[in-house]
């Protein structure tokens, strides 16, 4: 990808692809820069081509999983164990605002989304 600017389908996936390989580059670093610009870019293109308002929580953290090729246990880290990412999964529990502050955090994951009341479908 040699702009970090996304305007089609295939520079949104080949900057996912690119963030992806980046993983979660050191601060200060040019390949941490990178990926904040990438991140802010891949927002922009989600906000503008895919809007998540009329999503709930659950059904955007599933879509978000999906486009960033994430499983399960990739979540591990922001719910604490594999148990809770299944029982937020199949809207057994919901998310908490630790979970969400995590999912912000790490994922960058949009607050609006995720801290709107689920559907318990």
């Amino acid at each position: 990808m040699d702009s970090l600017l996304i305007k089609t389908e295939a520079d949104y996936q080949a900057a996912l692809k690119r963030i992806r390989q980046l993983g979660e580059p050191e601060e200060g670093t040019a390949e941490y820069e990178q990926a904040e610009i990438l991140t802010m870019q891949l927002v922009k293109y989600e906000e503008e081509n895919y809007p998540a308002e009329e999503l709930d929580p659950i059904e955007y953290l599933k879509i978000r999983m999906e486009v960033l090729g994430l499983t399960q246990n990739d979540l591990v880290p922001y719910f604490g164990n594999k148990g809770n990412v299944s029982k937020v999964l199949n809207r057994k529990r919901d998310l908490s605002l630790n979970n969400i502050r995590a999912l912000y955090k790490g994922l960058r994951l949009s607050l609006e989304v995720l801290v709107k009341e689920p559907t318990h479908a």
